[in-house]
């Protein structure tokens, strides 16, 4: 069985077409690398990348793509969404075939080390790649974004694992790590509150929220901790947001493990808490590419039993998700195994 290696680069630039272009031509012209999708978003003004091929193709094809990142975006003027620490975000490296999770730290690990030594940009190293708790989640790596970064290189804790702490103001830093196959999926509101759509994100992430008084104040716990009430779904980070281009909202979904979170299960989790607040969902949006399982799992769960054939089920799961509520969904550019 031939070796395969999944990356999905994001880079915090998603409005300059040439800056973009470029991303993907640097990614094109490294020989086994194979750009699956490039998708620019405006409101979150980032693009996502998603490429695949034999491991050493994809670390050079990833190190490519970042280089010209670095060379085209400015930091200091970067303003979008999205939460983000760098040019360069987070570029992930995900197992497809014969290959291991452990194959992909040591991936992460080989393509940090470079970018920290070549291009001066601090690199933290996150889920299964990461050498501490603390650094495992994305979130907590990025907290206080780009502009909180000056000063979190000068914590001791926060250390880059490769590169010295000094802050690159053009470029910022870079996540790299190992994870398993996540979906980015995000759910349409018909309202234009990013209130609501925040307020939804809050109530269905794993990590949850902060519990409150009476008087609308964070409660801890005796050891100072924060008392938190868990997310209705496992395995998922959200966040509320507004889209400026179609003057709606949408819960901005990541599905870190899609067999204990699908589609389908977020998608109606959404629904129900947005009619609890007196609102309903128009649609949902696959960004990047997902694993065809995860559309036949949402096919099937709509089909009420019946027995259909893959593309009837893919079908069925793109009408009744609305995944086409924006634009055209062409299984065979949005599902990873019909593209390699």
């Amino acid at each position: 069985m031939r070796q395969l290696v999944e990356c999905v680069p994001n880079f915090s630039e998603g409005k300059n077409k040439d800056t973009i272009d470029a991303i993907g031509e640097s990614i094109r012209n490294v020989p086994g690398a194979h750009l699956l999708s490039i998708e620019p978003d405006a409101d979150y003004n980032r693009t996502v990348a998603t490429f695949v091929g034999e491991p050493d193709a994809v670390v050079e094809a990833a190190f490519q793509a970042v280089k010209t990142a670095a060379g085209c975006i400015d930091m200091t003027q970067h303003k979008g969404e999205h939460p983000r620490i760098g040019a360069a975000d987070v570029v992930p490296f995900v197992p497809i075939s014969d290959v291991t999770l452990d194959d992909c730290i040591k991936l992460s690990e080989k393509f940090g080390e470079r970018v920290a030594r070549e291009l001066n940009i601090p690199i933290y190293l996150y889920e299964f790649a990461a050498r501490s708790p603390q650094r495992k989640n994305l979130s907590d790596i990025r907290k206080d974004e780009y502009e909180g970064l000056a000063g979190k290189l000068k914590d001791a804790e926060w250390r880059p694992d490769f590169g010295e702490p000094v802050f690159n103001a053009k470029s910022g830093a870079t996540v790299t790590g190992a994870r398993k196959i996540l979906i980015a999926y995000n759910v349409n509101l018909n309202t234009i509150s990013d209130r609501h759509a925040q307020e939804i994100a809050l109530r269905i992430r794993e990590s949850g929220r902060p519990r409150k008084d009476e008087h609308g104040i964070v409660m801890k716990n005796d050891k100072d901790e924060i008392i938190k009430i868990p997310g209705t779904l496992k395995a998922v980070k959200a966040m509320g947001v507004y889209l400026d281009r179609y003057k709606i909202s949408q819960v901005s979904i990541n599905l870190v493990d899609y067999e204990i979170t699908s589609m389908h299960k977020a998608y109606e989790e959404v629904k129900k808490q947005a009619r609890l607040l007196g609102i309903d969902v128009s649609g949902s949006e696959l960004v990047g590419l997902a694993p065809l399982n995860a559309i036949l799992q949402a096919g099937k769960y709509y089909s009420d039993g019946n027995e259909l054939s893959e593309s009837e089920y893919v079908s069925l799961a793109v009408k009744k998700l609305g995944l086409n509520r924006f634009e055209p969904f062409d299984p065979k550019k949005k599902i990873i195994d019909y593209m390699i």
